[in-house]
């Protein structure tokens, strides 16, 4: 790989995943709500986060987050109501000092539209982000995102689930960029995953169709889960979780170096 190409925001995202997966453990993608629980400590949350784990998922506050459980939806109301947007996150990514982790943007597409889209990859580039997740666009409406982020080299993720059949999750692993993202689960997030051996199977699956990174995620939150998911995927995402870490006003450093599984 050249200098250049691994310098993209997409192969950042790449390389992090795939270096942590290389020291034989899955690498840890942690997810914290905009301006949740303090808009204020943002910077120094979002830093502090960053500082350990290898890929940051910004949740961008929604009116509705449908994919999202009880944690998730509370800290996204208490930040709208703090005056959180994505206008306002993306000023204070472009003011806050670079953190080495990649960043990415968890929105809802509505959000997104009504920044304006072509505004909004040059500002996401412009801020450092790396990527987007976008729960509610569906692969076969993504062109639009896709193309107005594939300039700056932004990722869009794309998400594939236990019910995701044979063709449908060939055509979106190939399209994902950056990696694949794999729900463990088909309620929202928060809950608990499945049994082991189903998500095993699920997630071979997965693996043998992505070229990609996988990363697992909903209802990650503990050490014990991420050993039973090492060697199966890439990543592993945690979010409600971390957000009642935050609200306990406990280090996320700390709680992130815990929940990585002991070397063999």
């Amino acid at each position: 790989m050249s200098a250049a190409l691994a310098n993209t925001p997409i192969e950042r995202i790449v390389l992090a995943l795939r270096g942590a997966a290389k020291q034989g453990q899955p690498a840890l993608v942690a997810f914290l709500t905009a301006g949740y629980p303090s808009r204020e400590q943002f910077r120094e949350h979002l830093s502090a986060v960053a500082s350990e784990a290898e890929v940051v998922e910004i949740g961008v506050p929604f009116t509705d987050p449908m994919a999202d459980g009880v944690t998730i939806q509370r800290s996204s109301e208490a930040a709208l109501r703090a005056g959180v947007s994505l206008a306002w996150i993306l000023e204070e990514l472009q003011l806050m000092p670079p953190v080495k982790a990649p960043l990415l943007l968890m929105s809802y597409l509505n959000p997104l539209l009504a920044f304006g889209l072509e505004r909004l990859a040059r500002r996401a580039a412009g801020a450092g982000v790396c990527g987007f997740i976008v729960p509610d666009l569906p692969l076969d409406e993504s062109a639009l995102l896709r193309d107005v982020l594939e300039p700056h080299k932004i990722a869009l993720v794309q998400m594939v689930t236990p019910v995701t059949g044979p063709e449908r999750l060939a055509k979106l692993t190939a399209a994902s960029q950056g990696f694949v993202y794999a729900v463990t689960m088909t309620g929202t997030t928060g809950q608990k995953v499945a049994a082991p051996s189903e998500i095993a199977a699920y997630l071979e699956r997965v693996r043998a169709v992505a070229t990609l990174p996988i990363c697992a995620g909903f209802g990650i939150r503990n050490r014990e889960q991420i050993e039973r998911l090492r060697g199966l995927v890439d990543g592993v995402i945690v979010g409600s979780a971390l957000i009642e870490v935050l609200e306990r006003g406990e280090s996320p450093q700390e709680w992130l170096a815990a929940l990585r599984p002991r070397r063999h």
